[in-house]
């Protein structure tokens, strides 16, 4: 009578423990792209190739199941100790494979669907995350909080961020007459910017200023009259520099033809850093301070 007792109480723990570890076992998850998986448990490795979602996950205080990385995850510098892959056209699904994961987490913008399937026909779980807005954002943490049982830890996280972006965004003066140019590329290579619908226009938005480029729709190609004729108040570049000649920022402040822009002649030119700026990831709170600070500090 006793062992009858036992052991309903010992599946009971069992099933409780896996309640408050991110769900019941075998419950279905549903990833960004509106595809479902089924874990019979949290997952204990994974391989994460988008930046974004390696950050995530060291958020989440689940970076020990990282077993691989893409190779442009470079953040927090714990992740350097996890074995890196390749990714976009050259994903080696091979490598992966060889890492077994029960778990391999894409973006859709660097992985195609054909990679997506060779690594489901190896046996392997794939989970898109796919955040274009920082709403995608909270979702992107709910989804791989609830791939490693982080579900608490996802639901705290969203809700810390949003705090802090609606408080500095309180904080912001406002002066949605000034406007914002973001270079997401420099003149030598053709200018691109970021329009409508990006994580630079939602946070130029939160400090209350206009985008330049509002009317372009996600990141668009533009020409050296476009930007002179508008004439932002401030240029944000997150061009890279790699030590050897003028800075981003000099290099714009130097341009034939752009001596009159504002911005030129106010120096309110930002070289940003490109990474929490542009990645679909906690850093985004970052990004939004760097750019308070330099347009109200």
């Amino acid at each position: 009578m006793k062992t009858m007792k036992i052991v309903p109480l010992f599946l009971a723990l069992a099933l409780l423990t896996g309640l408050l570890a991110g769900g019941a076992l075998g419950e279905a998850i549903t990833d960004m792209m509106g595809r479902e998986i089924r874990l019979d448990a949290p997952a204990t490795r994974i391989v994460a190739l988008a930046p974004a979602d390696c950050e995530i996950l060291f958020a989440l205080g689940a970076g020990e199941t990282l077993v691989g990385r893409g190779a442009y995850c470079d953040y927090p510098a714990e992740v350097f100790a996890v074995p890196s892959v390749q990714t976009g056209m050259d994903t080696n699904v091979e490598q992966i494979v060889a890492l077994e994961p029960q778990v391999v987490i894409m973006a859709t913008m660097a992985q195609t669907k054909e990679q997506a399937a060779a690594l489901e026909a190896a046996g392997i779980q794939v989970v898109v995350s796919n955040a274009y807005d920082i709403a995608g954002l909270y979702e992107a943490i709910g989804l791989i909080g609830a791939v490693t049982g982080k579900t608490e830890e996802a639901a705290d996280l969203a809700r810390s961020m949003k705090a802090s972006f609606a408080e500095m965004a309180a904080k912001a003066a406002g002066g949605g007459d000034r406007t914002v140019y973001f270079e997401v590329s420099p003149l030598e290579w053709g200018l691109w910017t970021a329009g409508s619908g990006t994580f630079m226009d939602e946070l130029a938005t939160l400090l209350g200023l206009t985008n330049a480029f509002a009317d372009v729709q996600g990141w668009g190609e533009i020409s050296q009259e476009q930007v002179i004729e508008r004439d932002p108040d401030y240029i944000v570049t997150i061009a890279m520099y790699f030590g050897d000649g003028p800075t981003p920022a000099e290099e714009i402040l130097s341009r034939e033809g752009w001596r009159d822009l504002k911005a030129i002649r106010n120096g309110t030119v930002l070289n940003a850093d490109p990474n929490p700026i542009s990645r679909p990831g906690p850093r985004l709170l970052d990004a939004l301070l760097e750019l308070y600070q330099f347009v109200f500090e």
